[in-house]
């Protein structure tokens, strides 16, 4: 299996996350289609989602991706990881709908499974022992607003822009963890109206509600976002990852599995109606979806 290499993309090979000589902290990387990762010197690396060409938008396999990386970057003895996206177009606009046909082909208990391994990518990211970092250019949108989520700390380039697409395609906010994520963050009112409307939340609203921690220059984007993981990689390892550990286990009041639990089921339930269908065909037709309720 290939590995991460310091300060280039992936290479075979070792990494050496704490900034030692290579070889002294290796770690092997599974083979990866949709994701980079990047290892530079001092303890901090760079996850890229890599289908450019395609806006970022996330796959069947990107899901099962995401999990993989998790579990060889958890114990790879790193202090910060970067979550962006490759190119200049955008972070990740959601799931490819091109591949949406795999979807609604599903069983029920098939859609379970594969939305238990989607939910569980994200969650082994936003699980991730040290602090994770989101530099947000261009649209996160729909599971790419739920990898931006998943994140400790947000920027967003001007050109970002945010949104909790699923009702957009007949689906709930209920996905990925955002109805846990987003609440939490902005508040039940903010997470309500952004859920229920589906629209586009700009970088200056998103930091003013707190979606974001603040805005950069969008050339500077990748910078400040490698700033700040040097200053956390600056500090106690130990006490950084229980610091994380607490934060997130103190806003867990309730249970984040019970709300995964919740919004797996519900999504299962939702691919079944009417107006999912109605809404993949007028995507398809490039038509104003006519939702029923159905």
């Amino acid at each position: 299996m290939p590995s991460a290499s310091n300060g280039t993309t992936p290479q075979a090979g070792t990494a050496a996350p704490g900034g030692a000589a290579p070889g002294a902290v290796p770690f092997a990387l599974p083979e990866l289609e949709t994701l980079t990762v990047q290892v530079l010197d001092g303890g901090v690396a760079i996850l890229r989602v890599n289908r450019p060409e395609r806006m970022n938008s996330q796959t069947v396999r990107m899901f099962h991706e995401f999990g993989e990386a998790a579990l060889a970057l958890r114990d790879s003895g790193l202090r910060a990881l970067i979550v962006t996206g490759a190119g200049t177009r955008a972070f990740c606009a959601g799931f490819d709908l091109d591949e949406i046909d795999v979807i609604t082909k599903m069983g029920v208990r098939e859609f379970l499974a594969f939305q238990e391994t989607a939910t569980g990518g994200i969650q082994a990211i936003r699980h991730l022992p040290f602090p994770v970092i989101a530099a947000v250019h261009g649209p996160a949108t729909g599971g790419g607003l739920a990898l931006a989520l998943a994140a400790d700390i947000r920027y967003a380039a001007p050109t970002a822009k945010f949104s909790a697409a699923f009702v957009r395609v007949g689906l709930s906010v209920g996905e990925l963890g955002t109805s846990f994520t987003l609440s939490r963050l902005v508040g039940p009112a903010h997470a309500a109206e952004i859920g229920y409307t589906g629209r586009l939340v700009g970088a200056e609203e998103a930091e003013r509600i707190g979606l974001v921690n603040r805005v950069v220059p969008g050339e500077s984007l990748l910078e400040e976002a490698l700033a700040t993981a040097r200053l956390i990689a600056a500090n106690s390892p130990g006490g950084v990852r229980m610091s994380k550990r607490a934060i997130q286990r103190n806003l867990e009041i309730t249970s984040y599995a019970a709300a995964l639990e919740l919004e797996n089921r519900g999504q299962a339930l939702l691919t079944r109606t009417d107006d999912m269908s109605e809404a993949l065909a007028a995507f398809k037709a490039k038509r104003p979806a006519t939702f029923t309720g159905q």
